[in-house]
Formats: structure tokens, sequence, C-alpha cells
């Protein structure tokens, strides 16, 4: 049975028993204490906990999760993946214990021809909390299974959570007896390889608090009402239908991991305890991390140096590492990405739809890393060269902060020589860095970082009446005010503030647009609004700098926006949408939005793609954003359901999480469709014009464009033509004969440089054979050692090369920052090689012919030292 099918039969089964089918949320998860999602009941967290009130009592899903603490043991067993799919099933109140035992029963044992998956009730045991006699009871009275099938198990096996505060409760544990050849017999406490659990029945009405590990940390109360959590692994049952060993081998995984087997001429499991060998291992490796990727950046996530963007970076960099260790050393990702495409389409068909966007990102990623690996590699064999024990800290850090090598295959890398790298200092150091940034973002907002105290403002006095939509005006009261963070009854002239209102007209930065300027006016009091956030949902507040008289609490405002600031930044957000529909119109639906941000007469906008735009290209796609302009397209606010938004093909920000009601804004209809909650212009027309500035790569498979409009549009087009009318003066010729002339000119300096190279040549030619010609003996071996503020590696090869090839000879040329060691054919041959005479007197790398490393510490006198080694070294 199909992977797709046993998750068809799920859902169709819950469906018949009065569950609403919900579809999988996307994988970056909107919970704050997550990254991902990484359990099937992480999108209903708000209903557990009572937060909000869900819109229906029983619902079922099939969520895509990914979890990666376990990263390192991937492939290592044939239990750990990052991927991997929850079947789940849920009651808000409504049914408890009793029903989501019969529930799960009767689907697992139902016949293939009624629906089920059609185990064999025999073989299936439970486990159940130590305490929880209830459902011990409901299965051996209700359900009929055998008492010796049931087995109790302490809080770390059978006491659920998500691992950070929230719902929480005991659960019951369903395992599959696979058979002997397994493992032995006594159930889930003898050998969890042979009995595999397929589904965790949660029965949720504890709230549970801080702590660590599975069973250290207290209950702080019960849940608002009892719920079922339960989650079935959609693998582990696909493994059991389909008579595999496990998640490695289902449909969905498989044909990656035997592509990657026969690219690099690999049998997978041809040897004895397969689980162990290395071969077997990184071909599990590539199977899941590629089947990760796809997932991951299918839902949105680029590859970045933090957060989720870090460890899908991590993965993809992991499997091509993999391939590269089997021994493919061409690029991985195309042979292997198409496969997982095809794998996982028939249960996600938006992977297929979107396959260009997703396979430019990694093929992207992909490419930054070969480079990466062969730039960061090289410094990275050096530092292990020269150290002892343990990589340092900081050696690892600046591998990590300048060159982008990942301190994960640091970590590898050294650990293949035997060797340890200082990661605790590492972290230390990254931590220290991330410290620094925030510190400098959070000064420049409101420079107020715990929104503890924000959250009492809003309990206090309840929610902003924001807007933002309907004026630029508005009186309003001071419901707080802060100062370094501290509340405060009053801010004086000349001081920095936060100011939170009853009610205002401003403009938060969010959707990558800028907030608005303006100003508060008090009848004593007058303050420059600097910036406006949203620290926690419902409030608003204002970053002030008092201009005259005090900001007290409880005084009437008047809140009041710059008119020609809003006018430019809805010119630039607006702007911003029609330059996404033009890149869509002229490169295609793979160009897709992947960020943005925009300010009064300023955008940027960055997109899927590979490769840089051509002259061509930008012209093109600045005609088509200014055509919509000239075409006046009007622009169209609506508020629907996110179900007919989806629908009606409104463009959304991937891995972005969106109310059921979203705002949907158009521009000249389908042409621009998008989901967003900036402020923009009634008519395409009052943008005024849109200039591209700008094009350039930020990452692995993403460009960003930046452009000016409205007025800013028509002074940066001023500045350049009179830029053009200055070089038209200066190189004395037409504009329109301009091309041709700098063209003409570039030649001649060309051909200017060329004669100066030649004639460099040929005086290196002339020191070279006169450096040649007075070769030492030293044991007979010719030896040439001189300093020069000529090209060393130029030099030292010409020197070698002047000296007949049947006599042994050794260069050095000395510069004042390198020294190079240059060794022909016949000295090899006299057991002298150019990296081990170089490690002879200092440090560096290089090969048995050529070798290069900085100055050392002896100086000038180093020509000295090599000649006295070659003496001794010499065969």
């Amino acid at each position: 049975m199909r992977t797709a099918e046993v998750k068809r039969r799920f859902l169709a089964h819950f469906e018949a028993r009065g569950h609403t089918v919900v579809p999988s949320a996307p994988l970056p998860a909107a919970d704050p204490t997550l990254l991902f999602v990484n359990a099937g009941m992480v999108p209903f967290k708000p209903y557990m906990l009572g937060q909000e009130t869900p819109p229906y009592t029983r619902a079922a899903s099939v969520q895509k999760c990914v979890r990666t603490l376990d990263i390192d043991e991937v492939g290592k067993t044939t239990r750990h993946g990052t991927f991997f799919q929850m079947n789940g099933n849920f009651s808000f109140g409504d049914y408890f214990k009793e029903e989501a035992i019969r529930f799960a029963w009767d689907l697992v044992t139902a016949p293939l021809s009624e629906g089920g998956y059609g185990l064999d009730a025999d073989r299936i045991w439970a486990s159940v909390y130590r305490e929880d006699d209830e459902a011990a009871g409901l299965w051996r009275d209700v359900i009929g299974l055998p008492a010796e099938r049931i087995v109790r198990r302490g809080k770390a096996d059978n006491f659920w959570s998500m691992g950070v505060p929230g719902p929480s409760g005991p659960c019951s544990e369903l395992f599959y007896d696979r058979g002997p050849e397994f493992g032995r017999e006594g159930g889930p406490e003898a050998d969890e390889d042979r009995y595999m659990e397929f589904w965790n029945l949660v029965f949720m009405q504890y709230e549970r608090g801080e702590g660590t590990g599975k069973d250290d940390y207290p209950i702080v109360g019960e849940l608002p009402a009892r719920n079922i959590d339960t989650g079935m692994g959609l693998e582990r049952m696909a493994a059991l239908l389909q008579g595999v060993d496990n998640l490695y081998e289902v449909d969905e995984t498989r044909p990656i991991l035997d592509r990657a087997a026969e690219l690099t001429g690999k049998v997978y499991g041809a040897r004895a305890a397969m689980d162990r060998h290395p071969d077997d291992v990184r071909l599990r490796v590539v199977a899941d991390h590629v089947r990760t990727a796809l997932m991951l950046i299918g839902d949105g996530v680029t590859p970045a140096n933090e957060g989720r963007g870090y460890v899908l970076r991590r993965i993809l960099r992991r499997a091509v590492r993999a391939m590269r260790l089997l021994g493919f050393a061409d690029p991985a990702l195309p042979e292997l990405l198409p496969v997982a495409r095809d794998t996982m389409a028939p249960s996600y068909p938006e992977l297929a739809a979107d396959f260009e966007r997703i396979a430019s990102a990694a093929y992207g990623e992909e490419d930054a890393f070969r480079a990466t690996l062969r730039q960061g590699s090289a410094l990275l064999d050096e530092a292990l060269d020269a150290t002892r024990g343990s990589l340092p800290a900081s050696t690892a850090f600046r591998l990590h902060d300048t060159y982008g090598f990942p301190i994960d295959l640091t970590v590898e890398i050294a650990a293949e020589r035997g060797l340890d790298v200082d990661v605790p200092g590492f972290r230390a150091l990254m931590d220290e860095q991330r410290r620094r940034a925030k510190a400098d973002a959070q000064a420049k907002k409101s420079g107020h970082a715990d929104v503890g105290p924000f959250r009492a403002v809003l309990d206090e006095s309840g929610p902003t009446e924001w807007l933002a939509y309907e004026t630029l005006d508005t009186e309003s009261t001071v419901q707080a005010i802060f100062r370094d963070g501290v509340p405060v009854t009053s801010a004086p002239d000349g001081s920095l503030a936060v100011v939170v209102l009853d009610r205002t007209p401003f403009y938060a930065e969010s959707g990558g647009q800028d907030s608005d300027a303006g100003r508060l006016e008090a009848s004593d009091a007058v303050a420059e609004v600097l910036d406006v956030q949203r620290p926690i949902k419902g409030l608003v507040t204002h970053l002030v700098r008092v201009t005259g008289g005090e900001i007290a609490l409880g005084a009437r405002v008047r809140a009041h926006v710059d008119p020609e600031w809003r006018l430019g930044a809805r010119q630039a957000h607006s702007g911003t949408h029609v330059v996404h529909a033009a890149l869509r119109q002229v490169l295609g639906p793979a160009a897709l939005q992947s960020g943005s941000y925009n300010r009064p007469g300023y955008l940027r906008l960055d997109f899927a793609w590979r490769g840089g735009l051509s002259p061509a290209i930008r012209s093109e796609v600045e005609e088509a954003a200014n055509v919509a302009l000239r075409r006046d397209y009007p622009v169209d606010v609506r508020y629907m359901s996110l179900a007919r938004a989806r629908e009606i093909g409104a463009l959304a920000l991937f891995g972005e999480t969106y109310d059921e009601t979203v705002r949907v804004v158009e521009i000249g209809g389908a042409w621009s469709r998008e989901l967003c909650g900036g402020t923009h212009v009634e008519r395409a027309a009052q943008i005024g014009s849109i200039a591209l500035t700008s094009e350039a790569s930020v990452g692995a498979g993403r460009r960003r464009v930046e452009a000016v409009t409205g007025i800013e549009a028509f002074r940066y087009l001023a500045r350049e033509r009179d830029l053009v009318a200055r070089v038209a003066e200066q190189v004395g010729a037409p504009r329109d004969e301009l091309p041709e002339r700098i063209a003409a000119l570039v030649e001649r300096l060309k051909t200017v440089e060329r004669e100066n190279r030649r004639l460099l040549d040929e005086r290196t030619a002339g020191e070279a054979a006169r450096l040649a010609s007075g070769a030492l003996d030293v044991a007979g071996v010719a030896y040439v050692g001189t300093a020069t503020d000529a090209d060393p590696r130029a030099l030292a090869r010409r020197v070698r090369d002047a000296i007949p090839a049947r006599r042994p000879a050794v260069v050095a040329a000395l510069a004042p920052k390198s020294l190079v060691i240059a060794v022909n054919d016949a000295a090899r041959g006299r057991g002298l090689a150019a990296a081990d005479l170089l490690r002879g007197v200092g440090r560096g790398g290089g090969g048995d012919d050529v070798a290069q490393g900085p100055v050392p510490e002896s100086g000038a006198d180093v020509l000295n030292v090599l000649a006295d080694l070659i003496g001794s070294r010499v065969d």
C-alpha cells in the first residue's frame, strides 16, 4: 500500500466519524517556542490551552513535521529521520479515552476491503502510563486485548508533552510484533525493533511547566477541557503495510536512496551489520536530508545563517557532503531532488507545481557550498595540521563567520582526523555576536526587549484601536510611557520614550513596510515619532523624541502622521507589488518573492532565481512595471477567507501564518493579487514611476532588486541624466556615441596593460635566467634563495624552470608577505618536497612541487636556514 493511500484511508476513517479534515500547517511553526512543527498537535495547541475557541470539536490531519535534535543520529540507525508525517485525530472537549481507543483499534484491524489497514489483532501490543488504570481497563475489557500484551511504563515513555511548557498528558502507545526475524520475544520493553511503535494516543488533560528531559518537569494544572491528541507515524505504518524494514525503505524515501546508490556505485545493504556500515549510513543521510530539504523549501524556508534557514542549510550541506564521501564529486542535488519530488508529489501536488522555485534554492545552495568547500577546506586543513588535541574556538568561529564554513562540518572533518573542536567556545562566540546584533537592533527600535510590561498594559487597558487604514489623525490618550524599559509617568523635553496610545493612525512596521513618521501634539508638548512597532499582538508602541514640553501619562494628544511620508510609503509598497508582478510576467511564476522592505521612495524585493538578470531582462522588467502604471490599474483591497484567497490564486509569503480572514490587495485584478497588510495607493498611476537601481545575489538561489518610486525615481533618473552629460563632456562625444567611445578607450587601456605585462614578463625572465645561472650547489642540489618585490610564485617557478631539468633544483622566493618554495622533478626524486621544506622552516600549504606560506619569524635569514635544511634532507 503506497504511503499516499495510507494517508487517504486515515483521513476517510475519521471524516466518517465526524472529524473535520484539517490541512497540514506549514513546517515553519507559528509557535515562538519552536522553529518547526515537530508534532501533529502543534497547530492545535491554542485550542488545547483554552487560548482560542476551536471552530470544530473533532479534527483529523496529516501534519508535516521536522525534528532536528537527533540530526547527528540520522542514518546511524533506521529509526531516526528529520522529516516525517504524523496522522492525527483530535478531540477538543468532546470524546476522551474510550472513543480514542475504539477509533484506533477499528482502523488498524479493519480489513483492507473495508477501508482499514488489516493488521493482525493478535500481534498488536499496547502500553499505558503506569498509573493509568482506566486506559489499561479499556484495552482489556472493551477491546479484549490480553493482559499480557498491555504494558505499563513510566513518565519518560508514556506521559507526553511537546518538550516545552504546554499541554501534556498520559498516553497509550500501540506496537506491532513484526516477528522473530526482527528480534527477541518479550514485548516492547524487550525489543522495540521487533515490536515497532506505530501510534500514540495522548489523553491531553494537564499543562506542564518548565523542565528538562522527558520526565523532569512539573504539572502546573489541568487544562480547561480534556482533549485527545493522537499521532500515528505515517512512514512507520507504511513500512508495516509495505513489508519493508524501516522508514528509509518506504515508497516515499527508497527511490532517493536507490538513485544515490546508483550515482555512487554503492550497493545498499550488501554487507552484514548494514546499520553500521559507513556507506549505508551515508546513503540513508542522503535519502532523509534530500526529502527534508524538498519539504522545507516547499514551505518557504530558504538557506540562511540563522534560525530555520540555518537548519535547512545544514541539512542540504550534510546531504551534499555525504555524496562526496561516497565518491560522487559532481553536483548531486540536480540528480536527487527530482526523485524526491516524484515520490512526494502524490501526497503534495504543490511540490511539482512549484518545483522550479524549490530547485533554484536547493541547487544554488549546493553551488555555494561547493565554493565554500574549495576555499574553506584548504584553510581548515592548514589549521588542523597545526592543531594538537582541540581546534580553538576562535579558528572555528573565523571559518564560520568569514568563510561561511559550517561548524558541524568543521566538527565532522576534525573528527575524521581524530581531533576535537572547542564547540562550547564557538557557541559562546556566536552567542556574543548575536547579543551584540540583537542589542544594536533593539536600540534602533523600542529600546526595550522584555515584552512583560507591554503585556501588563494590554491586560489593563485593552488592545490599541488601530486606524492606519482609515485616517492620518486621531485624538488619543497616553496609556503608558516607558524610558529605558521602565514604566514612568512622564517624558521631559529632549528625552527618548516609548509611548502607548489608546488609538493610533500610525502604521506599525510589518510585512516589509517601514513604520510611519509624524508627531504627537499635546496642549503643552510636542514629540517626534521615530518608530512604531507591535511588540505583542494587539498593542502598538511609538518610539518618540520629545522636542518641547513634557508628555505625561493620561494626557490627551493629537497623533498626526506626516502625509508626505505616508504617500511615499504607499507608493513604495504598491510599487513592490508591481515589481513582483513584473518579475513574474517576464521570468515566469518561479520568480516568487521571498522577502521585501519598503520605505517612502524606496523598495527592495528578494525573489527565487538562479543567475543574474541581464541588462535586457532588467529593462524588460522595468518597462513591464511602468506599463502597469501607465495603464493606471485599479488597486483594490478585499477581505475574504484564507481558503477563498488561495482559491483565487492570491500569493502569500511562504512560511507566514495567516488568520482565517485575510486582506487581499489586487493591482489590475489577477495581474497582481497578494495577501498584504500594508498601505497602498488607490490607483497604479499614483505611484508615479519606478526605476530599478540594482540587482544582485543575496544567497543561494535568491536575487534582490532595488528600485525607487515617485519623486525619488524622478530624482534618480535626473542624476543619471546629469552623469551621462558629464561623461559625454569629458570624453568629447555626443551622448548617443558614448558606448562606442568608452569601448574604444577601454580597449586602448587593455592594450597598454598587455604591453606592460609583456615587458614585466621579459624582465622576470631575464631575472630568472640570471638567478638560475648563479644557483648554489647544496649537496648536489641547485639552490636559489632570493628576496623579491615581484610575484614570488611566478618568479620561483621561472627560476626553477630555467635550471636544466636533469639537475635537482630548489628555489625559494621571499616576498614582503610570503615565502614560496618550488621544487623540480629531479629534486623530488632525491626526496625533497616543497610542502615538507616549507613546514621545516615555517607554516603554510601546497604540494610537492610548489608550496606557499607567510614569512617565517626568522625573516630574511630563512633563505640560509633552507639551504641547511636541504643539505640535511637530500637523499
